[in-house]
């Protein structure tokens, strides 16, 4: 008997011939190769992938991926992908998108996206500025920005993107780095497989209008004192000794020194399980407070009813008690006019 068995890709079967027109230097490029990467070890056929973009530098990505892909307009992004995937449950979609384009225009549809647990892959872009219109500050630009639409700094506060897409009831939350290529790949692993709306804010540098915004992270001297490593089922310790970790203090977080009578039993343990999103969401504004490091990696990974399979079980309910629609019988239902020349 004849069995279907899927090609052995390899990352360059993810390429296309397209010229790649991001600035050189581009944390883009590193973020690209690792997606081509971890989509060739997936197991998946390439005509099962669709990749959906907006509009920015990130939004590109659709013709750099050697898959089914749409580029769409500004913000609308999670729209089109919700579309896609209700019509072909069966593709694996996976929505690029930026800082901007994720949580300005397109703030409304990421957040009824992520509530409604559409199985989608959602990979936000985090510059902290607005890129390919040439430098503008974005919705999670720092307080006091100067750039070219805030030329006396920005007012605004900034969007903590995790902390909002907790809110939006995500059932999957994760953040990397465009440089760090292990950690991204392993974290976009953990998103392919997850089922409903998976999430993941990459730090990513804009080596023209915004160098250096996560300086302080990527640093190979400021890694381990300035990073956690979110590992389920591991005490949060970081530090270049591995002699600093975090634990809880009442109701706060609290860093505190190994030793003088501290140990990894006091810490606390990482639960990307725990049904509790406040969890998480302490997790998510950890890198906001003095002396705290910033968590990489997955801050929750939840299972709940994805919104396409909800979907196709009532479309099936109801047919099955009133029977298939007929489109015509609909457009003539009530009063009809015929209009004549």
């Amino acid at each position: 008997m004849a069995t279907d068995t899927l090609p052995v890709y390899t990352k360059k079967d993810f390429q296309t011939d397209q010229e790649i027109r991001w600035c050189p230097g581009c944390g883009d490029y590193a973020i690209l190769s690792a997606v081509q990467s971890v989509f060739a070890e997936l197991g998946i056929a390439r005509e099962k992938f669709a990749v959906i973009s907006g509009i920015g530098c990130s939004s590109r990505f659709p013709y750099y991926m050697n898959t089914f892909g749409f580029h769409t307009i500004h913000g609308r992004a999670p729209a089109i992908a919700t579309g896609v995937k209700l019509v072909q449950p069966d593709l694996d979609v996976w929505v690029i998108t930026g800082d901007g384009d994720s949580l300005s225009i397109g703030g409304n549809h990421t957040i009824h996206m992520l509530r409604r647990n559409v199985g989608l892959k959602v990979l936000m872009f985090n510059n902290r500025i607005y890129g390919l219109t040439k430098g503008q500050y974005s919705p999670t630009s720092e307080v006091g920005k100067k750039a070219k639409s805030t030329p006396y700094g920005s007012l605004d506060r900034p969007f903590n993107p995790l902390s909002l897409a907790l809110g939006a009831e995500a059932t999957f939350i994760a953040r990397s780095v465009d440089v760090f290529q292990q950690h991204l790949k392993e974290t976009l692993k953990k998103v392919a497989a997850h089922k409903g709306s998976a999430y993941t804010e990459i730090l990513q540098n804009c080596n023209i209008f915004n160098d250096g915004a996560w300086a302080g992270l990527t640093e190979r001297d400021a890694r381990s004192e300035h990073i956690v490593q979110l590992e389920h089922g591991k005490a949060l310790i970081f530090g270049k000794n591995r002699d600093k970790g975090i634990r809880m203090n009442g109701l706060e977080l609290e860093v505190v020194a190994l030793g003088n009578g501290i140990s990894e039993k006091d810490l606390l343990v990482h639960d990307e399980k725990n049904p509790n999103a406040s969890y998480a969401f302490a997790l998510s504004r950890m890198h906001t407070l003095p002396g705290f490091p910033t968590p990489i990696g997955v801050f929750r990974a939840i299972e709940a009813p994805c919104y396409e399979t909800l979907i196709a079980a009532q479309i099936r309910e109801v047919q099955e008690r009133r029977g298939k629609g007929d489109l015509g019988k609909l457009l003539h239902a009530g009063d009809t006019w015929e209009v004549r020349a």
